[in-house]
């Protein structure tokens, strides 16, 4: 009754006609392959060429990048204080009604 049930036993079984052998290429047939020539660098310039321009628009996105994560993490900063005093608030104003209560005013 609580034996455990195993699936049979499949084994590999391998093909019975065997593949069919194919002539070896010839000498004639056969082609040298090359790799592809590696990319030279002319008169020891270096690939990219930074222009005045393009550094002068690198460094106003890097600067803009900056701005905007600083606004980001500013802004997250203040809704964290906006909730810290609003829940300060609510505290004390909590205190003043239990204290009133238990005063019987």
């Amino acid at each position: 009754m609580l034996k455990p049930k195993y699936p049979p036993n499949y084994s590999y079984t391998p093909p019975a006609v065997a593949p069919a052998h194919l002539p070896e290429p010839t000498a004639a047939e056969v082609q040298p392959t090359l790799p592809a020539p590696l990319p030279v660098q002319q008169n020891g310039r270096p690939v990219v060429q930074l222009t005045p321009g393009s550094v002068a628009t690198l460094v106003i996105g890097g600067t803009a990048v900056v701005v905007v994560v600083g606004v980001v993490l500013v802004s997250m900063l203040l809704a964290v204080a906006v909730t810290a005093a609003s829940v300060a608030v609510v505290a004390v104003v909590a205190r003043a009604i239990l204290n009133d209560s238990r005063k019987g005013r």
